[in-house]
């Protein structure tokens, strides 16, 4: 690859074929969370651009539908969570494949032993690596009773992302905590939403009237079902209004506590996954975002609320906070409380045009969040770090 002279010319590389990316993730399935959301986003703009690339990964899906070019690396079980595997931190597993593959930046996305395996790869052959910063894991511990870990963790995280070229982080807040814990070399770098797949267009008389909502104000939440989501939270606030038949919550989502919130929340609608459409048709559907998570670096799900019309109700810490200005877009509650999240609610209840307000501006806010701009940022800081130590071998 040639050395790039100048910012301009950064800038105006439209299609820089001979770039090679070579990207780790934890998992690779579609639609398996936030992150793989995120990461097809980037694998449609590399196609796009016709980048090559590939995604080494523990989870990967059958290979008719690949979109890109993958490679799987042998894995266990994460105990903590059945849905994710750990893949071996054996750089054997993939040194070969990479190698002919001749990678010019490594992107890592998460700081798990594979992503360790992929920093001593490009050290040996001093390649750049860039990594994304996109699940707060040490805000986990509390929620699997493991506190007494967290500065072990914050040792761990420190030690990998400084080991890091350039580190992306989605909100101002979580750069701001990252940076206080001594992490490095950080750039603010958020994510963006599909303004196709979600908007107001897909509102539906039909699908509320198909669970029976048709004339309540609906309260809809999505995303996984873990507690990490401080979903007991969401729980206790439903337990303030399950005597009013004016309202309803949506829960669209599933994992390991659904029984349990099925308990607490008996009247609640639960959907379970839902993807494409019908996922759309949820979010345009509703009336009010509740998203008590604290654990979040960007908040994806807040994003795609925005830009369907619902003002959001979020937790005011993480990266959830980041993405709404206070009274503006949405509301902002006291972490933890649910009787803050519950005053919230009822205020935007109470107070139907400032609702409507909040959700014009959502989606002025929203449609600012291009993917293909923030997928041109993304492919600035590439060829910002080759330009700065490196040309092709």
């Amino acid at each position: 690859m040639k050395k790039i002279r100048n910012m301009k010319e950064i800038g105006n590389m439209k299609n820089p074929k001979d770039l090679r990316v070579a990207y780790f993730a934890g998992t690779m399935l579609q639609d398996h969370d936030g992150v793989t959301r995120v990461i097809y986003k980037w694998i449609e703009y590399l196609t796009k651009k016709k980048i090559k690339n590939i995604f080494i990964s523990p989870l990967i899906p059958p290979k008719k539908s690949w979109p890109t070019e993958m490679h799987k690396v042998p894995s266990i079980k994460f105990p903590l969570n059945k849905e994710y595997s750990l893949a071996s931190p054996e750089v054997r597993y993939f040194k070969k494949r990479l190698d002919r593959f001749k990678p010019d930046i490594i992107h890592v996305n998460s700081p798990c032993p594979l992503g360790y395996a992929a920093l001593t790869y490009a050290k040996k052959r001093k390649i750049p690596v860039i990594a994304t910063y996109h699940t707060h894991f040490i805000s986990y511990a509390k929620y699997y009773y493991l506190e007494i870990l967290e500065p072990f963790l914050w040792l761990y995280t420190k030690g990998f992302y400084n080991n890091c070229n350039k580190v992306l982080v989605p909100s101002k807040s979580i750069l701001s905590e990252l940076r206080q814990h001594g992490l490095k070399r950080l750039e603010y770098l958020p994510h963006g939403v599909d303004t196709q797949a979600f908007n107001r267009s897909y509102r539906s008389i039909k699908w509320r009237k198909g669970y029976g909502i048709d004339n309540k104000i609906v309260l809809l939440y999505v995303g996984r079902l873990v507690w990490e989501k401080d979903l007991e939270v969401l729980a206790d606030t439903y337990a303030k209004f399950e005597s009013n038949r004016s309202l309803s919550f949506v829960i669209v989502g599933d994992g390991p506590i659904r029984q349990d919130l099925e308990k607490l929340m008996p009247k609640a609608i639960f959907t379970g996954k839902l993807i494409g459409k019908e996922l759309s048709t949820a979010y345009a559907s509703s009336d009010i975002f509740v998203f008590p998570s604290t654990t979040e670096t960007f908040g994806n799900v807040i994003l795609e609320a925005m830009i369907s019309g619902l003002p959001c109700i979020a937790a005011n810490k993480g990266g959830s906070k980041s993405a709404i200005k206070n009274n503006v877009t949405g509301l902002l509650a006291k972490p933890h409380d649910c009787k803050d999240f519950t005053k919230k609610v009822k205020y935007l209840i109470h107070h139907p045009k400032l609702r409507k307000q909040m959700a014009q501006h959502a989606v002025e806010y929203a449609e600012k969040q291009s993917w293909n701009l923030i997928c041109e940022r993304l492919f600035k800081e590439y060829y910002k770090l080759l330009n700065k130590n490196y040309t092709r071998r």
